[in-house]
């Protein structure tokens, strides 16, 4: 995907003693820019050059400009960690939207080391939240939240016969916890609870299984190729079953990917309908996206714009002229910010952030639909 050239950055660089001429408040973010997650990790991070951009615009903050950088950590966490010291290095004030829960938790040792804060890590872990990581601020709810929704989403239209397929990782596990907190919830039960390999999902056999036992929906949780492989296999085995996977799906490549069996898969949502003009935070950054030439936005892209609200708000709450990493920290505890219709709110016990969850479904037009 090509990064968008922001109107608001090209505005910046006409003006001569704007905030770009100025020192940068240096942002960091590493995320998995090539390797399964890329297509997501790049509309999330256009997303924040969006706002980050129109601030710039407007002269920066304390007449500095933020300067998003990045590192590709190919969705690995050896490597992640790695790339998370060399940004520290370079002097950045906080990361933001890493992806994956691998990735983020092996840069753990190196925000408490650099006392270096992240801002809305890109995974509902509950190995993120529990205990209190008092260097991580989240802006997206948990994962098990997410599964639990769908569930009752699923069991609201009438059905009951549903099948959990997860991935066998810290990931899947976390998530087909709240599945089955949600079934508990409705009074049901999974008529299986089954597994794969991340790196060889092999799911054909698993979905000809489920097509014969009759079941009328899967929760399938797991990274986009292995959901990608599971819905098309079950489809060729003539399922007509619902599927309902989470939000590290929902991206457009994950729709192309799915071609012609994307339409009526369910994806659930963290943030509000990209598309809603009701809600001021959408209204915003639709207006901004226009303004740079493009006409909607995506799931990621919208996280992607209220992360680097989130950035924003914080280094203009911090006391005096100069920034620092633990003033930015400071700034989000005890904090209360509103995006534009979410309203987070952090304290010194508590980082957990939003708690907003809701389910859309690919439509005809290969949109995301509520």
């Amino acid at each position: 995907m090509k990064r968008w050239v922001g109107l608001a950055a090209l505005l910046a660089a006409c003006v001569g003693t704007d905030a770009a001429s100025a020192q940068s408040l240096r942002v960091g973010m590493v995320a998995g820019f090539s390797g399964p997650a890329a297509g997501i990790v790049q509309e999330s991070a256009d997303g924040a050059r969006l706002y980050f951009d129109a601030i710039n615009a407007q002269g920066g903050i304390k007449g500095q400009g933020i300067e998003l950088l990045t590192q590709d950590d190919k969705y690995d966490p050896a490597t992640a960690a790695a790339a998370a010291k060399a940004l520290a290095s370079q002097g950045v004030l906080t990361l933001m939207l890493s992806r994956g829960t691998g990735p983020t938790e092996a840069m753990l040792p190196v925000l408490k080391d650099n006392k270096l804060p992240l801002v809305a890590p890109a995974t509902g872990a509950i190995s993120l939240r529990e205990p209190l990581q008092p260097w991580v601020y989240h802006l997206r709810a948990s994962y098990q939240r997410e599964a639990e929704r769908a569930v009752k989403h699923l069991a609201s239209i009438g059905v009951k016969r549903i099948t959990i397929v997860q991935v066998n990782d810290p990931f899947g596990n976390d998530a087909g916890k709240g599945a089955i907190k949600g079934l508990d919830d409705v009074k049901l039960r999974a008529q299986s609870h089954l597994r794969f390999d991340r790196n060889k999902p092999e799911l054909a056999p698993t979905m000809q299984a489920i097509a014969k036992a009759g079941i009328e929906a899967i929760v399938l949780i797991g990274p986009a190729y292995a959901v990608v492989e599971g819905v098309n296999a079950l489809r060729a085995a003539g399922s007509t079953a619902h599927v309902a996977t989470l939000s590290n799906n929902a991206s457009s490549d994950f729709v192309k990917q799915l071609g012609d069996n994307a339409r009526g898969v369910i994806v659930t949502q963290l943030l509000p309908y990209e598309r809603s003009t009701a809600n001021p935070l959408v209204r915003e950054a639709l207006g901004l996206a226009k303004a740079a030439g493009r006409s909607e936005l995506t799931p990621a892209q919208l996280e992607g714009f209220a992360a680097a609200k989130l950035v924003v708000e914080a280094l203009k709450r911090v006391g005096g002229k100069d920034i620092g990493r633990e003033g930015f920290a400071k700034a989000l505890d005890g904090a209360r910010i509103d995006l534009g219709g979410l309203q987070v709110h952090y304290s010194e016990k508590d980082h957990g952030g939003l708690e907003f969850t809701d389910v859309s479904i690919v439509g005809p037009d290969g949109k995301f639909w509520r």
